[in-house]
Parts: structure tokens; C-alpha cells; sequence
């Protein structure tokens, strides 16, 4: 069954109603209140901008960038206001004229487009490649093995947000519980190492409770940094390709 939440003053409008095709609505104020046991991808956001007060568009425009990726705003007439919300990262912006199944099939693409991953991030003069898996400063590699990878794109999944080691631990090693081991922590260490050696310094923070989270802003990188060449992280010692494989590999022998 398709989901979808409604957001504005009052009930949700015959034009806008998918329950008349079969859909669910979720009840919730603003999106991620309510329902944070449904994935990002599981729902579409409908809103109407008109009905929301200024605290309630604040909040909405400041929304991760997977919240407003899968917002639909509706009842918008002009189209340089649906072209604006576009531009600011909503999934889709219709005016009060669209048919009940074209609104059904955009809410669909919405979806998505919300489940589809993109290939690059970037964080500050942070590039993050996902096909590569590989980190970008300037152009220039950080050298990460896959594990180091997984774990910033993890944490760059909301930057600024604190991710528990347990929520690691099951995201990145598929792992159910916490074993007697510093790993964690070892790969966390590694991972600022190679990222002070790129530049960019100061990225991952570890909060009192130990939980981990990227700074909301990073600094630029240095211009030492920008004048390293293109194999700096041989200075890890990790540069060559079966050191980054045997590392890796020893973490799966040891599920760690």
C-alpha cells in the first residue's frame, strides 16, 4: 500500500485526496514528527504552502534534503513559485488543475526519486564519489578503504546529526549487537587521519555519549593540502591495492 502524509491547515482536499486511489494517509504536523518507523522512500509529503504558517515553512524548508526531495508541494499556481520550490530541492511543485491519477503518478516518481541514491555528496571541499567509493579534496583521493567509506557516506546521511555506534555497527558491518572490540573506533581514527591528511580536518566529532556525527560545516581545505599530489595517502601506508583488500578482508575474518 502507498503512503502519503498531508501537511497544511485543514482536512486534506478532494483534489489532493489519494486515499480516492487506494493510498494511505499518515497522520503527522511536519514531516519526520510522526512515522520515523517508515523509510524515507516508503512515503510521499503532499503540501500545501498556503496553509502552513511561517514557523511550519521554516521548519519544511529546513528539512534534510531527503525530506524535501520527497515533498510534493500542491495548490501552487504560479509557475515561477513551482519552479522556486524545485530549484530548493522539493520532489515536485502542481498547481490546483492536476487530474487525480497525474497527481498519483508524480507522488509515484517522487518516491522514487526518493529511494534512488545519489552517486555524489558534497560536504564543505568534501566530495564524496559513491561508485568509486572514494573521498574527493581539490580533485585529489583520500585513499579510504570501503569500511572508511561506508562509514562517512553513513554519517553524511544527515550531517550534523549524531549516529549511535550501535546504528553503525548495524548500517555499515551489518552487525546486530556490539562485540568486545575497539574497531569501531580504530577505522573512526583512521578515517580523520586520512581526512587531515587531505585537508580537512576537524570533520567527524565524537559526542559525550559516543556517538559520532560530521560538523555541519567543514573547513576549506589547507593550502598544503592543495599542494600534496595526487598519491598522498601513501604516507598511510595504505596506498597499494592488495593492502586495502587485505586490510579489508581481515575485517571480515574477524566480523570486525
Amino acid at each position: 500500500m502507498r503512503l502519503f502524509r498531508w501537511l497544511s491547515a485543514g482536512p486534506v482536499p478532494a483534489a489532493f485526496d489519494l486515499r480516492r486511489l487506494g493510498w494511505r494517509l499518515i497522520e503527522s504536523d511536519l514531516p519526520g514528527r510522526q512515522g520515523r518507523g517508515l523509510g524515507v522512500a516508503d512515503l510521499a509529503v503532499l503540501v500545501q504552502p498556503d496553509g502552513l504558517v511561517m514557523a511550519q515553512w521554516l521548519e519544511l524548508a529546513g528539512a534534510d534534503p531527503a525530506e524535501r526531495k520527497r515533498t510534493m508541494l500542491v495548490g501552487v499556481e504560479e509557475s515561477q513559485d513551482r519552479s522556486r520550490y524545485i530549484r530548493l530541492g522539493f520532489g515536485d511543485a502542481v498547481g490546483w488543475w492536476s487530474l487525480p491519477h497525474e497527481l498519483e503518478s508524480r507522488a509515484i516518481r517522487v518516491i522514487e526519486q526518493a529511494r534512488a541514491l545519489p552517486r555524489y555528496r558534497q560536504i564543505g571541499a568534501l566530495r564524496l564519489d559513491l561508485l568509486a567509493r572514494e573521498a574527493f579534496v581539490a580533485g585529489r583521493p583520500a585513499g579510504l578503504h570501503p569500511r572508511e567509506f561506508a562509514l562517512l557516506w553513513r554519517l553524511a546521511d544527515a550531517p550534523g546529526k549524531a549516529v549511535a555506534p550501535t546504528t553503525l555497527l548495524g548500517d555499515v558491518w551489518r552487525l546486530s549487537f556490539r562485540p568486545e572490540t575497539n574497531s569501531l573506533a580504530v577505522h573512526v581514527s583512521r578515517l580523520r587521519a586520512k581526512l587531515r591528511l587531505s585537508g580537512v580536518d576537524g570533520l567527524i566529532e565524537t559526542l559525550p555519549d559516543g556517538a559520532y556525527r560530521l560538523a555541519v560545516a567543514d573547513p576549506a581545505p589547507t593550502d598544503a593540502a592543495r599542494q600534496l599530489p595526487l598519491d598522498a595517502h601513501v604516507r598511510l601506508g595504505e596506498d597499494r591495492p592488495e593492502n586495502r583488500f587485505h586490510t579489508d578482508q581481515q575485517d571480515d575474518q574477524h566480523a570486525f
